[in-house]
């Protein structure tokens, strides 16, 4: 998302993964264009990304750096399914390029939403049945109940002719326990379904707390205790560095002799070479597995193992999660290019509350703010200090601190800064920033203000908003007699002699360089060296020489 206004220029979106075609009409319905082309090699999608400002993929496409730095227009990638590990996030947020997505259902997000902005892995785990999450958990309690009772092997066997009713003896499902290590929208529907068949239900999760899985009937332990307690184990995370290999050789061990694993997750999770060991010595009665470590698998010695039941990566593969998938990320796309509410964002949370009505004129604000303190400290090393009043900006510390890094970027050598990869820039840049809000009431202002501090300098600015206008009203504890309005172009200056003997020779220069006077702003108590501003109607070309009438001038557009 290069661009910082208030909606997305989302013109041309490409389709790389077969998705339903509802996805396509929805965004053509907006008057976006959209081309698909699917199975592009790397080398194709290289060169085909760079006309395009959106990007939407299933698992197929690897969205790896070189593509992200080869995308010229990208503003968007929309995953539509569950995780994003097969997008380079780190590479698109450093690029400003938002990804997203299945959104989280409108009557969860009191639940779950203040979880799901703590990190990408809560993100990935934390929303309720939407896009492929009904499928995924249907297909997984059925690879439980086919390990219980051996269907594909029978089935297979009766194909053959044979009759071998004693060789596929099964075991109910009634007073086993279930090991859920993931508790996420699919490992919760796991959990229900299964808890319908009589099974105990226990498990672990680093986000969801106990009290909130106890609410869907999973007694949550560590991992250690769960190991030896399981008759199955089935996984419902994303494959990070936390969770490869999460079922291994020593893992194994600790469990019960015989114990069911199933894995419709990630390939990965589960160690693949671990687990053919397991099923060869018998520490391991049976598998079920949807998802590998390579897909197509080339060794087929887990596939072809008698007790491993194998799918190829069906978790999705229902005509319902299919539509699901095409229609919400096509939707969530057109909210973005409409200026709507954003939901389902991966790495761009500030982004969430931008396109509010309500936090546009704050957002302004601050970025507007940003720019000035920058063009006004010159260099900042002790970082910067932002502190809200006021019940408008009680809760706006996630998108301010964003929008400050932005505009204090602005003037710097940094290219397409947006709320994306705002803030991280500015920490590569070596600037801090920190937000806080004051209880105090804040003077002036019934619904709130905005003061920014530079750290190491005698900055302080103190800005809030007028109607939908972002307004300064002091500059370093001098407040000016009429609020200055945060837009245009304007020139800071201050000097020795009395602030209106020098407005002729202002004018005069403006004229010089016809550009227009708008307005003239000044503190209303004059204690000598404060800050006087002038708006103008373009930037002026002769500022040298109104250097030489003044102790110091900047020129800014905020």
């Amino acid at each position: 998302m290069a661009s910082s206004s208030s909606s997305c220029r989302l013109s041309k979106v490409l389709i790389s993964d077969s998705l339903d075609p509802c996805c396509k009409q929805i965004l053509t319905a907006a008057g976006i264009s959209v081309l698909e082309k699917i199975g592009l090699s790397k080398e194709q999608l290289l060169q085909e990304i760079k006309d395009y400002d959106g990007l939407i993929v299933r698992s197929a496409t690897k969205v790896t750096a070189d593509i992200i730095n080869a995308a010229e227009k990208l503003q968007v990638i929309g995953r539509a399914g569950t995780g994003v590990d097969n997008v380079d996030v780190e590479a698109a947020t450093r690029k400003g390029i938002l990804v997203m997505k299945q959104k989280v259902p409108e009557a969860f997000k009191t639940l779950f939403l203040p979880l799901l902005l703590t990190s990408l892995l809560s993100a990935l785990l934390l929303s309720t049945p939407t896009g492929n999450s009904l499928s995924a958990a249907e297909l997984t309690c059925g690879m439980i109940m086919s390990l219980a009772r051996q269907i594909p092997q029978a089935a297979a066997s009766m194909k053959e002719g044979k009759w071998d009713r004693k060789k596929f003896m099964g075991m109910e499902l009634q007073g086993k326990t279930l090991a859920i290590l993931g508790l996420g929208r699919i490992g919760r529907e796991v959990a229900i379904r299964m808890q319908s068949f009589g099974m105990k239900t226990i498990g672990y999760d680093p986000i969801i707390t106990p009290a909130e899985s106890a609410t869907f009937g999973v007694e949550q332990l560590p991992l250690e205790q769960i190991w030896p307690l399981c008759d199955f184990i089935t996984v419902h995370t994303p494959l990070l560095p936390s969770t490869t290999g999460l079922l291994n050789d020593s893992t194994f061990a600790k469990c019960q002799r015989g114990v069911q694993v199933i894995n419709c997750a990630r390939g990965g999770i589960v160690d693949e070479g671990a687990l053919l060991r397991a099923l060869q010595s018998g520490q391991c009665g049976g598998a079920a597995l949807d998802v590998f470590t390579e897909e197509p698998p080339k060794d087929k010695a887990l596939v072809n193992h008698p007790n491993v039941i194998s799918c190829p990566h069906l978790g999705a593969s229902t005509r319902e999660a299919q539509s699901r998938c095409g229609k919400e990320i096509a939707m969530q796309l057109v909210d973005l290019a409409q200026g709507k509410a954003l939901v389902g964002i991966v790495n761009g949370q500030a982004l969430s509350s931008a396109y509010a009505p309500q936090t546009k004129p704050w957002i302004a604000l601050a970025r507007a703010l940003g720019t000035v303190l920058c063009a006004l400290a010159h260099q900042v090393n002790g970082g910067v200090q932002v502190v809200t009043y006021g019940p408008a900006l009680q809760k706006a510390s996630s998108y301010l601190t964003h929008a400050v890094a932005m505009g204090f970027l602005k003037g710097t050598t940094q290219k397409d800064v947006n709320l994306v990869n705002g803030l991280l820039l500015a920490q590569e840049a070596g600037l801090k920033i920190t937000t806080t809000h004051s209880e105090e009431k804040a003077p002036g202002s019934e619904e709130g203000l905005l003061k920014l501090t530079a750290e190491g300098t005698p900055h302080t600015l103190l800005g809030s908003v007028q109607g939908s206008i972002p307004v300064l009203h002091e500059l370093n504890g001098a407040a000016f007699k009429h609020s200055v309005p945060l837009t245009g172009t304007l020139l800071f200056y201050r000097s020795r002699a009395s602030s209106g003997s020098l407005l002729p020779t202002i004018i005069g220069l403006l004229e010089k360089d016809k550009v227009e006077l708008l307005s003239y702003h000044h503190p209303s108590v004059v204690t000598g060296q404060e800050w006087n501003v002038v708006s103008v109607s373009s930037p002026l070309q002769g500022l040298q020489e109104l250097k030489q009438h003044v102790t110091e001038v900047i020129q800014v557009t905020p």
